[in-house]
């Protein structure tokens, strides 16, 4: 089995392609389960943030991986396969785990940098593990993404390099309608970025922050822990006459806050004081037709997008680029080796039933010997297997953990008759058949 990713994010599709493709309510997991249960597919794993949706898999085929994925991307996002396929990318093997330790570190991250991608791989794992779509690999090849995003974090300043999109977003609302500190804020929804939100502007100084949640337990508990106040969610257009900057990001389906709604709230607005939003939603919440309006300021991931393109690159970054492939030698090495460790021990474990039968044999033969000299021939028989077996076995060992390793395991089953299921009982099963049901779709392509 070898590692594949595809996905799209905001560096290969527009956002308009991305808000169509955002998988809400129980797709993730659908997606997931149909993932899981194809027949080129061991194990699957879905990151699926506002800006990137990434299918990982372990796949023992590359070609019929790529389009089995493509196609499973396609339908549970409900965007066409054929236009679909022009904004994804694949990444294969050491790629597609170069890929990974990249987004970890924020080095794929619209704002270069941020560390909110570490959460959200953190969930993206646990997600896999609690719907039972992944085993070993991808547990191992997850938490060692984390911990390279953690040592870049530790080792370099990348940190400095990008703010998290809440704050980017912020300095942006900043230029265009005036500091944050002292004005008025609401924020919609209680997720784990509306709360990084509601965080950062309690922090940033506004004098009364307000929160609207379509479940209001969520917005009290999140509203008690910051000192705010809460609004009913159906309230929402009348606490916008109230407010100076509206922060927005609930995962909904459609537009949450439509644009005559913010029209009749900036009707009597001084224009040099703009009711300001940031649009952290995908799809989005606040209608793109609200950056048409006077009297209102849109910062949503499109203009972020455009305005971090902008901003000049970071001294780290070259740092965090070198950890990341010093880190995906020594993943890939460790990786090659441990495939071949069940041959190894497959091996050891027939040398042992050999001896053990020749033993067997003398003892037939030789009834009489005694226990001494027994235990000395056994101990001699031993000790020349380990002999011979010890230099071809460091060996190969060493050549396994290097690119096309994978060839002298198969060399060394081959040479010694090895029986395969003895191999896999040593290596473990995977889990493809546990994970759901088999998918309705059949055939399609991908680039």
């Amino acid at each position: 089995m070898s590692f594949l990713v595809v996905g799209l994010s905001h560096r290969t599709a527009p956002v308009g392609v991305l808000e169509r493709a955002a998988l809400t309510g129980d797709a993730p997991t659908k997606l997931l389960h149909d993932a899981a249960a194809s027949a080129t597919v061991g194990e699957a794993a879905l990151v699926n943030t506002c800006n990137r949706i990434e299918l990982y898999a372990d796949v023992d085929k590359f070609h019929a991986g790529v389009a089995e994925l493509s196609l499973l991307l396609a339908h549970h996002s409900g965007v066409d396969l054929e236009e679909l396929t022009s904004h994804l990318y694949v990444h294969y093997e050491d790629r597609a785990v170069h890929h990974l330790f990249s987004v970890a570190c924020g080095l794929d991250s619209m704002v270069v940098g941020e560390g909110q991608i570490l959460g959200q791989l953190r969930d993206a794992l646990a997600k896999a593990q609690e719907e039972h779509t992944a085993a070993r690999g991808l547990n191992e090849l997850f938490q060692q993404a984390l911990r390279v995003g953690k040592r870049a974090h530790s080792e370099t300043g990348i940190d400095k390099a990008g703010q998290s999109l809440v704050t980017f977003g912020l300095d942006q609302i900043a230029q265009g309608a005036g500091e944050i500190a002292g004005k008025r804020a609401l924020v919609v929804g209680a997720g784990s970025m509306s709360s990084l939100a509601a965080a950062t502007l309690v922090r940033a100084g506004v004098t009364d922050l307000l929160i609207a949640n379509r479940t209001a337990e969520r917005a009290e508990r999140l509203a008690a822990n910051l000192g705010a106040r809460t609004v009913d969610f159906a309230e929402v257009p009348k606490a916008l006459a109230e407010v100076d900057l509206v922060i927005s990001c609930t995962g909904a389906a459609g537009v949450v806050i439509p644009a005559e709604v913010v029209a009749a709230a900036v009707a009597d607005r001084d224009a040099d004081s703009p009711l300001a939003f940031l649009d952290l939603a995908m799809p989005r919440d606040v209608d793109h037709a609200v950056h048409e309006l006077p009297g209102a300021l849109l910062v949503d991931l499109e203009s972020l997008s455009q305005a971090h393109a902008a901003t000049p690159g970071a001294g780290d970054v070259d740092a965090v680029t070198g950890i990341v492939a010093d880190e995906v030698t020594a993943f890939g090495a460790a990786q090659r080796a441990a495939r071949i460790a069940p041959t190894v021990v497959a091996l050891r474990a027939m040398a042992s039933e050999v001896v053990l039968g020749e033993l067997g044999r003398l003892n037939t033969r030789l009834p009489d010997l005694d226990e001494r000299t027994r235990a000395e021939v056994s101990q001699t028989v031993r000790r020349v297997v380990d002999k011979l077996l010890h230099a071809p076995t460091v060996r190969v060992k060493q050549l396994a953990a290097e690119p096309g390793g994978a060839s002298y395991a198969e060399a060394l089953r081959e040479l010694f008759d090895l029986d395969p299921a003895a191999v896999q009982a040593v290596s473990g099963t995977p889990i493809g058949a546990q994970a759901g049901a088999p998918g309705t779709l059949a055939g399609g392509g991908a680039r």
